[in-house]
């Protein structure tokens, strides 16, 4: 059972959500602006909330992207009311997490109501690269690297493919002050995702995070920047109209070559720049590896990538612009395939 809900979570009069047993599965992006208030707050004063389900750790803590919890941990509840902000990418951890949650909904015979609570996605409806031709990594959606989704509409997809038949409920974003007034990146959505451009980068960026190159993470700008302590920057490489590489230097203070001086660029992007990351990220991929003998293409890049066309032109077997063909065309399936979970006016679309 599935419902698209235009009045906001606390106004809701379902008997699971005022009287039975509700945990929150939530992250900062919870706080609700009119209110004061967080998510389980609504819950807490009414006395029925059981647990949270929330980061390991606080705010911009390295290693707090993701929510830890098995599958007995949801088995004595009602409802659970998920509110995280999702950025756009399938392998967001967060996200990954909510996957995760409904799949082992999926698999209870009884079990809770799953609400989520809906937000605009910061990294807007562009779509880019390719859905995964073979198993992904554990619980990462079979959509495109960006989907051009919200996590409503995420959801709604994932619950189809895998075949759930437990209750499902969409709260639209656009039911709360937040989801009309406030930029959807106010609140950072994660510990590596706090810049103002970084979901215009994760799209690609987020494949940096399975090389020998650092995407930036431990900066105040992650994955704006790009960089090894083993990298020159003697040359320029390439880039799409509209954006600028500037060579550079900088130390991350956590994670990947922490505490070392890294070479490597910041990725700039000119004022109406139309930016597909994944694109880029994968031609300077294919670029460093052929003037780096110490970069080389992995097979955890492989996986996160899922595309043998991608993976052959990193190998060097195939040329961009047999690429860029490939990728087109993908996209365009994948926008296809995503207009049957619309809840919005709005479609992805793709950078031409």
């Amino acid at each position: 059972m599935f419902s698209f809900r235009t009045s906001p979570i606390g106004d809701q009069l379902d008997k699971a959500l005022l009287d039975g047993r509700v945990a929150c599965f939530c992250t900062p992006g919870c706080w609700n602006a009119a209110a004061q208030e967080y998510l389980p707050d609504i819950f807490r004063r009414r006395g029925n909330l059981v647990r949270v389900f929330g980061p390991s750790g606080a705010e911009f803590a390295p290693g707090a992207g993701r929510i830890d919890f098995d599958a007995t941990a949801i088995e004595d509840l009602d409802a659970i009311v998920v509110e995280i902000q999702d950025v756009g990418v399938r392998y967001f951890g967060y996200t990954r997490d909510v996957m995760r949650l409904l799949s082992f909904r999926a698999r209870m015979e009884e079990g809770p109501a799953i609400y989520i609570v809906d937000h605009i996605n910061p990294a807007g409806r562009i779509v880019e690269g390719t859905m995964p031709v073979v198993d992904p990594e554990p619980w990462t959606p079979r959509v495109a690297h960006r989907h051009g989704l919200t996590l409503g509409e995420l959801c709604y997809l994932h619950c189809s493919e895998i075949g759930a038949r437990f209750p499902l409920h969409v709260v639209s974003a656009l039911t709360s002050v937040a989801g009309r007034d406030l930029l959807p990146w106010t609140i950072a959505p994660a510990p590596d995702v706090c810049g103002l451009f970084s979901c215009d980068m994760l799209g690609g960026g987020g494949l940096w995070c399975k090389t020998s190159v650092t995407p930036g993470i431990g900066t105040p700008r992650p994955y704006e920047y790009i960089g090894a302590p083993f990298l020159s920057v003697s040359a320029i490489p390439p880039s799409p109209p509209g954006v600028l590489m500037r060579p550079c230097s900088f130390s991350p203070s956590y994670g990947l070559y922490a505490g070392e001086e890294c070479h490597g660029w910041q990725i700039i992007l000119l004022p109406g720049a139309q930016y597909n990351s994944f694109l880029h990220a994968v031609q300077l991929m294919r670029w460093i590896a052929d003037r780096c003998s110490r970069f080389e293409i992995t097979q955890p890049l492989i996986d996160r990538i899922c595309d043998p066309v991608v993976s052959e032109f990193l190998r060097g077997n195939i040329t961009f612009d047999i690429v860029q063909e490939h990728v087109k065309g993908e996209e365009q399936k994948w926008i296809r395939k995503a207009k049957r979970f619309l809840l919005y006016d709005d479609a992805p679309y793709r950078i031409k």
